[in-house]
């Protein structure tokens, strides 16, 4: 049984910019989806906000093949009544129309841009009047938000251009599902519905829970708090704005509640689901399927891989003088929610023990960025000459930004400094070849090289919904750390009640505390502070490097060890096996319900 038509609504449809991309690009890969699915849309805003993004979409390196924008005078490699009905959109509401082709593995899908920066006030007046009369959301409260008003303008315009892009699609709900992915596709979905709820079913995907991530990034008790009150609240009827206060003053909190008006909701993971039930309201008893994210699967030999181990070590030479024993890596953007601070506290323990063990070195590449494009490379080999970079940095010059110069001079270098036998390197730069990162890096290195040498990845976050990244290196045979806060943790259990080992994937426990017995409500768990926090990150880091040591490979024979089991263990995860059994059913259990 096929789907005719599946739409994915979601800022990221022109342009893979962080998860959701990411999500897309699994999902329309696999063979699984595109055997079960006949057509399929990718809609979203034209980024006319940025210039950069802009000139990305429509650049010569884009994958995007255009084959209507009015704005660049391109009409004719549409079908004539489709480019009148796109026409006719624009003349009317006064925007611009972008559609084309991309090519994702062996298949190409649809892609539609808007750009309603001109939209007719009236238009986007009468939607948000919408909103207020049908999902009682007041839209003039976040006015002052101009992420708001954009989304808003966005929507209905986005929601004529799919209805008129869909016109020659085979009708009725059972044959049309449009999916929002996260809050920012919740909008034109909810548009959709105000068109005609017979003609479309509707699904939200929860790739995070926008009010859980700010409550857990910015209290400094964090995870360890967050999940603790959580779990405390679970089946007593307490909900997160019991115990938090109403969370409304962010549009994001009642937009998130009008997901359950959808006709099915999915959750990336088990505990993204929870996250969902303890905002009560609709959620709590909501039916509520787990569609997880897929990881990569690829084949590694154990010759590839030695051999992008030997490029890490070399560079690790040309930096600090040594050829370490082992390679780690942390490959992550630069954001709070990345705990990036626990790494060091691991590796504290790691190096311990290592240097007992006939005086072991190790290296930590952390390859992290606040920047989106990151640095040129004459700057690199300017600051690679005067300075060392990426062993030294400065913040007075546009080397270290943001959370950068934290991260390098509260982490980094203490860790460095203390530590004879594991050093950390920051490499704050999108790119890992030698143009982008400095001479000392081998010429033959390429980005392929961090995933494939690593011996062990490190991804301990404090709010990570899944974790693709924590997971990316896997197939390659790494250890992969990653904390209790990390989604992937419930699609790792479940293959291994399959019987295929996750021995591979290490978690450190950052929820359980060694002595909870104060803690009787989710009020008590409101007092646990940084202090908590910390002691519990020093005996988890102790317990997780023990852990780490049980299973990191010492030799070739325990390297192939490790990459048999990593490749049967993300093979299990990849997103032929995400399709199959989790999204796919879901939407064809929707079919039948229409």
């Amino acid at each position: 049984m096929t789907l005719p038509l599946v739409v994915h609504v979601t800022h990221e449809a022109g342009l893979k910019i962080g998860g959701i991309g990411a999500v897309l690009e699994g999902l329309l890969t696999s063979r699984a989806y595109t055997d079960q699915v006949q057509r399929t849309i990718l809609a979203g805003p034209f980024p006319a906000w940025d210039p950069a993004q802009m000139d990305r979409v429509v650049s010569q390196q884009s994958r995007l093949r255009v084959r209507y924008a009015s704005r660049y005078g391109i009409y004719g490699l549409v079908p004539p009544d489709l480019g009148r009905r796109f026409h006719d959109l624009e003349r009317e509401l006064n925007i611009n129309i972008f559609y084309g082709l991309a090519p994702y593995g062996a298949h190409c899908h649809e892609v539609l841009l808007v750009d309603p920066t001109n939209l007719i006030p009236d238009v986007a007046n009468l939607f948000a009047y919408d909103l207020y009369t049908n999902y009682h959301l007041q839209p003039d409260r976040y006015a002052y938000d101009a992420e708001w008003t954009g989304f808003v303008q966005l929507a209905t315009v986005l929601a004529q251009a799919i209805e008129a892009l869909a016109a020659d699609a085979m009708p009725g709900r059972e044959n049309r599902f449009a999916i929002a992915h996260d809050w920012m596709g919740l909008l034109p979905v909810l548009a959709l519905q105000l068109q005609g709820a017979d003609r479309w079913s509707t699904v939200y995907y929860a790739h995070e829970v926008a009010p859980v991530r700010r409550l857990v990034e910015e209290h400094e008790g964090h995870d360890t708090r967050y999940y603790n009150i959580m779990r405390k609240a679970e089946g007593s009827g307490v909900f997160l704005d019991n115990v938090f206060g109403s969370q409304n003053d962010w549009f994001k909190v009642p937009l998130l509640h009008q997901a359950t008006r959808c006709d099915a909701v999915l959750a990336v993971s088990d505990l993204v689901r929870d996250e969902l039930r303890f905002l009560g309201t609709g959620f709590a008893d909501a039916p509520i399927e787990i569609v997880y994210n897929g990881i990569p699967s690829q084949a590694t030999t154990l010759d590839a891989k030695n051999t992008s181990r030997d490029r890490l070590r070399s560079y690790c030479r040309e930096l600090h003088g040594f050829v370490p024993d082992f390679v780690f890596t942390h490959v992550t953007r630069m954001v709070p929610s990345k705990g990036m601070w626990r790494d060091a506290k691991v590796l504290s323990h790691l190096a311990r023990h290592l240097a007992g063990e006939g005086g072991q070195t190790a290296v930590l590449f952390v390859l992290s960025t606040s920047t989106g494009t990151g640095r040129g490379p004459d700057q690199v080999h300017a600051w690679e000459e005067a300075y060392g970079w990426p062993v030294g940095h400065r913040a007075d010059n546009g080397d270290l930004v943001g959370m950068e110069a934290a991260y390098f001079f509260d982490v980094v270098e203490p860790f460095n400094r203390d530590h004879a036998n594991a050093k950390i390197v920051f490499v704050n730069q999108f790119g890992w070849d030698r143009m982008h990162c400095g001479r000392r890096m081998p010429d033959a290195m390429s980005f392929a090289d961090i995933r494939r040498g690593s011996d062990l990845e490190f991804g301990l976050s404090i709010y990570e919904p899944f974790g693709i990244a924590q997971l990316e290196a896997l197939t390659h045979g790494a250890v992969c750390c990653i904390s209790s806060a990390c989604g992937c943790r419930g699609f790792v259990a479940r293959v291994a009640a399959s019987n295929t080992s996750t021995a591979l994937v290490v978690e450190a426990d950052y929820v359980s505390l060694p002595d909870d017995r104060w803690i009787h409500s989710p009020w008590d768990a409101l007092h646990i502070s940084r202090w908590q926090r910390d002691r519990l990150e020093e005996y988890q880091s102790e317990q997780t490097a023990r852990e780490i040591l049980k299973v990191l490979a010492r030799n070739d024979d325990e390297r192939s060890r490790n990459l048999e089991w990593g490749q049967a263990a993300s093979a299990a995860m990849g997103w032929d096996t995400v399709a199959r059994d989790l999204l796919l059913p879901a939407l064809h259990r929707l079919k039948a319900q229409t």
